[in-house]
């Protein structure tokens, strides 16, 4: 296909005569440190297009590192396909990773299919390419916790995102309706917490292995994407209270996993035994999970339990807080000073912009307001801003859209337009915005189809966006209608 249908549009690409044409006998020249970039070329063509692309030192394809090339970041890279030979270079590996997407989508779209293609021309049209990305962020959020997914449908949807240049995938592994990651210390977070009753009364569950996840987040390395793990605290936790009820504030009380959407009232203890829970829950986490953010949530939760419980307001006047609804920044500073003392930097959903503690990256999904207030005090920030960015609410309001999470609307346009800067920010406040990311909560979203006819192809406006920066909704639109050609050889679904 054209260079003027690649989605994220490059930063440079000029187009020049000719096509460079893949064949049997087409070799790869792998410099040193290009070796994972030529393994994932040929992961991904061979399927379609059977071609091994072996190495030779005489080879017409040079995949090259070049240390030298330090505009290009970490992650640009340039591209020159010519009639006679096609050269790769970046400088760093991960740049490589995003110059092997570059050619995917230069070839005919199905070469992106996933079972052998007959009587198919696998040429590259002829072109200049320099790229490098806008936003360091730029991520897609995927809930499990309310509805799980098998780690093989998690593969394709690393996969999706790797096409798309996306490269932090953020996994909700734990909430009030499930608890996905396996803690050997406390196996009852899966074995019950994991499981709940659908409203029909039918069960619904699952959990992951620890060599599944291990090996996610292996897979997606390899494509250049980091797994931020989430472990939601200290509320959105009826899952592990169910499973161990002794972490609450009322140890006596029998829960069940919840089977409601919405908020559970519901917030673990502030007592030294959950704090023991939650290291030990996160040292897990980190061993599994090599991504230097972790997230841990933070975001509603209700205080209600703790004004309530004598430990819990004994506790937040022995550690001189105004009372028991500043046990929140408490929690959360001690749990974030353990990820630092660890060397991770935590993360939490921001319901103002300015409750986290210092140290704490933040994701602002409420006002883009939030954002510009967490940059402005010393927060590294991304803008997930839920008009613009929570793929779970319809995509228009027509009769066509099945129910879905009540809110508003996100449309296509809606998300091209996502400046990840808020308006308003001054240069040093814009310094500190890392860039964006779509969410998609699964309340209402069970199965793979209706998770990707949510997130394709507003999910191609937000990469166009963090990558490439503004363009045109013209453009945009005319890349997109030829994209598309791409996503149907993926099967990616159309319908809800």
């Amino acid at each position: 296909m054209p260079a003027s249908s690649l989605l994220p549009r490059p930063t440079e690409a000029h187009a020049t005569a000719g096509h460079f044409t893949l064949g049997p006998r087409t070799c790869l020249r792998i410099g040193e440190g290009a070796e994972p970039a030529a393994r994932l070329l040929r992961t991904l063509l061979a399927p379609a297009t059977g071609l091994p692309l072996h190495p030779a030192d005489d080879a017409t394809v040079t995949l090259t590192l070049d240390r030298t090339l330090t505009d290009l970041g970490d992650e640009g890279y340039g591209l020159t396909v010519a009639p006679q030979a096609v050269l790769l270079r970046a400088a760093q590996p991960t740049g490589l990773l995003r110059g092997v997407q570059t050619i995917r989508q230069l070839l005919p779209p199905p070469a992106l299919a996933a079972s052998p293609q007959r009587g198919v021309r696998w040429s590259l049209p002829c072109v200049e390419i320099t790229d490098v990305p806008r936003h360091r962020w730029r991520g897609a959020m995927l809930d499990v916790a309310r509805h799980f997914q098998p780690v093989s449908y998690l593969r394709r949807y690393v996969d999706l995102l790797a096409l798309h240049k996306i490269n932090v995938f953020h996994l909700h592994l734990t909430d009030d309706q499930g608890w996905r990651m396996p803690v050997a210390a406390y196996p009852k977070l899966t074995e019950v917490g994991g499981l709940r009753a659908r409203p029909d009364g039918a069960p619904h569950g699952g959990a992951y292995t620890r060599s599944e996840l291990a090996g996610l987040v292996a897979y997606a390395a390899e494509r250049g994407i980091t797994v931020l793990p989430e472990i939601e605290m200290p509320g959105h936790v009826r899952a592990a209270l169910a499973a161990y009820p002794h972490l609450g504030n009322r140890p006596d009380r029998a829960l069940d996993v919840w089977t409601r959407w919405g908020v559970c009232d519901t917030v673990l203890g502030v007592h030294e035994e959950v704090f023991d829970f939650c290291r030990t829950v996160l040292e897990e986490v980190m061993d599994v999970f090599p991504s230097p953010y972790v997230h841990i949530g933070g975001d509603e939760c209700p205080v209600t339990e703790w004004e309530e419980s004598p430990q819990a307001r004994a506790c937040a006047r022995e550690a001189g807080l105004s009372g028991p609804a500043a046990l929140h920044g408490w929690f959360l500073g001690r749990v974030g000073a353990f990820l630092v003392r660890n060397g991770r930097r935590p993360v939490g959903w921001a319901e103002t912009g300015t409750e986290l503690p210092d140290g704490f990256t933040v994701l602002a999904w409420r006002d883009p307001a939030h954002a510009r207030a967490a940059a402005a005090r010393g927060h590294d920030v991304v803008n997930a801003h839920h008009r613009a960015t929570y793929f779970d609410y319809p995509l228009s309001d027509g009769p066509q859209e099945p129910p879905g999470q009540p809110g508003a609307v996100v449309g296509l346009r809606d998300v091209h337009a996502h400046d990840p800067v808020p308006a308003g920010a001054d240069p040093d406040t814009a310094a500190r915005v890392l860039g964006a990311q779509a969410q998609l909560w699964t309340e209402y979203a069970a199965t793979p189809a209706r998770l990707e006819y949510l997130t394709y192809p507003r999910l191609c406006a937000l990469a166009d966006r963090t990558w490439s920066g503004p363009t045109s909704w013209t453009d945009f639109r005319s890349r997109l209608d030829r994209h598309t050609a791409r996503l149907d050889a993926l099967e990616v679904s159309r319908h809800p």
